[in-house]
């Protein structure tokens, strides 16, 4: 059985990090989704939230599983039988950090790939970052985010708590 991990902040999920958990999920026998949960790191949604919210936007992925972790990605995929790290990459300037990282975690770990997954083209521009900053601003954002995740952004909005 081959299992990837996919990790990252999530805050909040994006159609792009969708598209790359659907297509390393066809790849793949098991997919692990794996919500950094960074104490340091100013998040606009729990860890907890995060990890619903893309529950909740892919119900139909069976062999995926959503869990939070505090620590080295490379200690995760040690102590879940992981083979793949996936990185999902935009533009040269995400390959070239997710390079540099691809490479700290070969040297912790050799067993460990990396498989870089670049987006769809549709979602080339979307960051986490710059959904909420639009937000914020009363931007439609709508078209970047499943529904999931903006429903909870417009009760985060609306509440004023981000």
């Amino acid at each position: 059985m081959k299992r990837a991990m996919f990790p990252g902040s999530f805050d909040p999920p994006t159609m792009g990090h969708i598209n790359i958990i659907r297509r390393a999920a066809a790849i793949f026998d098991e997919l692990y989704v794996v919500v950094a949960d960074n104490i340091a790191k100013k998040c606009m949604f729990t860890a907890d939230e995060r990890k619903e919210m893309i529950e909740e936007s892919l119900p139909d992925v069976g062999n995926m599983r959503v869990m939070i972790y505090q620590g080295l990605t490379v200690d995760f995929a040690s102590e879940h039988g992981v083979d793949v790290i996936i990185r999902g990459v935009r533009a040269m300037a995400d390959f070239s950090y997710e390079f540099e990282l691809a490479m700290t975690n070969k040297m912790l770990n050799p067993d460990i790939d990396v498989l870089f997954i670049p987006t769809d083209p549709k979602y080339f521009i979307i960051r986490s970052s710059q959904i909420k900053e639009m937000a914020r601003f009363g931007a439609d954002f709508s078209p970047m985010v499943p529904e999931p995740v903006r429903e909870r952004m417009k009760e985060k909005m609306k509440n004023n708590s981000f």
